[in-house]
């Protein structure tokens, strides 16, 4: 690679630490024993992606290596302002990055010592990334997108971003336009592929298919939505679209999954209070002609309810102050979704499922009621499932593209 007389610049005043601002870096715990996969994400949708694909990663490599959890990692950092996941995630250590100084990027690098990076899009950081670079860490760049490879300050620096990208090993483009761009700029062609947006995606949740097979039995062609991840202060707007849609179709079903299974005791109450005739799935109570309710109230059963119900509200979402649950879990399960107006934790998923009518938002009783009349249709609610399926699986192919990366990589360096 020919030397940049503009990065040069730009490290030599890095050095001096006037590229930074805060007070330097502070580790925000230990390092974890095995592979730690650096990611970094320019937008939420981008970090919900990369805690997705390490998920991934480690399930993988836990069947094939006989690894545990515990042996893969992901080190998320983001830009300025970037949300972070919707949920604390098991496998992922969150480190804010504090501006771009020389001292700042080698204590970083010295403290998680990361396996491989994941440079999501764009915001790039020269010390960081040369210090990396540096360090021998694998680079790779993804979702790149030629709007946030460049900052405005650097146009007394003019070939920066062409000597960062020089740095990456791999880099994927978001569009064919992106790619004319980085070629410009002088990436070869051995190390540019366009793959299109890299985001999160559907994953099938597990769920025992003969217990499946004996609910459907047992509903006998029953109208069945769920209302998953609730809250106890959702519940009685549940409950009366679920009464106002049931003139419509008294034969309809309710699954009530509560967000947080400590309030279990709280749901049973206003059921009980409310006179519905329920089962508790607890208790064993697998549901009969008359029961309009069943209460799911174990863990690890999703995957179940979400193949019954052809209809799915996302709770957390109805209520100021809410985050949302997320919407890619119905989709991968064939049921259309309904959510609330509050799901700022998974807004871009919900936005590229309501653009292409895999979803519906509602704001009340009256609304959800409505859209439970309207989705009851089974060729309705068929035609926006499957909408809702295709947008979950459109980013699979650059998903499995990178896993697959990463497997060689991380193959390569349990080898050395």
């Amino acid at each position: 690679m020919a030397p940049s007389l503009s990065l040069a610049t730009y490290l030599a005043w890095a050095r001096r630490g006037t590229a930074g601002t805060g007070a330097g870096f502070a580790p925000t715990g230990a390092r974890p024993g095995g592979a730690v996969v650096w990611g970094h994400a320019t937008s939420l949708e981008h970090a919900n992606a990369l805690v997705q694909l390490v998920e991934r990663l480690s399930a993988q490599r836990g069947q094939t290596h006989g690894m545990a959890g515990g042996g893969l990692h992901l080190l998320l950092t983001t830009s300025d302002g970037v949300q972070l996941p919707g949920r604390p995630r098991a496998l992922t250590i969150h480190q804010p990055l504090v501006g771009d100084a020389t001292a700042t990027a080698a204590a970083f690098l010295a403290h998680w010592r990361p396996d491989v990076c994941l440079w999501t899009g764009g915001d790039l950081r020269p010390a960081l990334l040369a210090a990396a670079d540096g360090a021998g860490v694998p680079l790779i760049l993804v979702d790149a997108d030629a709007s946030l490879l460049e900052r405005s300050n650097w146009r007394w620096l003019p070939d920066v971003t062409g000597a960062l990208l020089g740095r990456f090993q791999r880099i994927m483009a978001r569009s064919e336009a992106t790619a004319r761009i980085l070629r410009k700029q002088g990436v070869a062609e051995d190390r540019l592929s366009v793959t299109g947006l890299f985001q999160e995606g559907a994953i099938a949740l597990p769920y025992d298919e003969p217990l499946r097979d004996e609910m459907a039995d047992a509903l006998r062609g029953r109208p069945i939505w769920l209302a998953a991840m609730i809250t106890h202060s959702e519940l009685e707007v549940v409950l009366t679209a679920h009464q106002q849609a049931s003139r419509l179709a008294h034969r309809l079903f309710l699954i009530v999954a509560p967000n947080d299974l400590s309030d279990t005791d709280a749901f049973r109450n206003t059921l009980r209070h409310g006179k519905w005739r329920h089962s508790i799935w607890s208790q064993g109570g697998m549901p009969e002609e008359s029961t309009q309710v069943l209460l799911a109230d174990t863990p690890g059963e999703m995957g179940l309810w979400y193949r019954l119900a052809t209809i799915s509200l996302m709770g957390n979402s109805l209520t100021p102050g809410m985050g949302g649950s997320d919407p890619n879990e119905p989709a991968a399960h064939g049921s259309a979704i309904v959510y609330g107006p509050n799901v700022g934790r998974y807004l871009p998923s919900y936005k590229r499922y309501a653009g292409a009518g895999g979803a519906r938002i509602v704001r009340d009783a009256d609304t959800l009621a409505g859209a439970l009349a309207h989705l009851i249709a089974a060729d309705r609610s068929a035609t926006m499932a499957h909408a809702a399926w295709e947008v979950a699986t459109a980013g699979a192919e650059v998903t499995d593209h990178i896993l697959e990366m990463l497997h060689d990589m991380l193959d390569d360096l349990e080898m050395r």
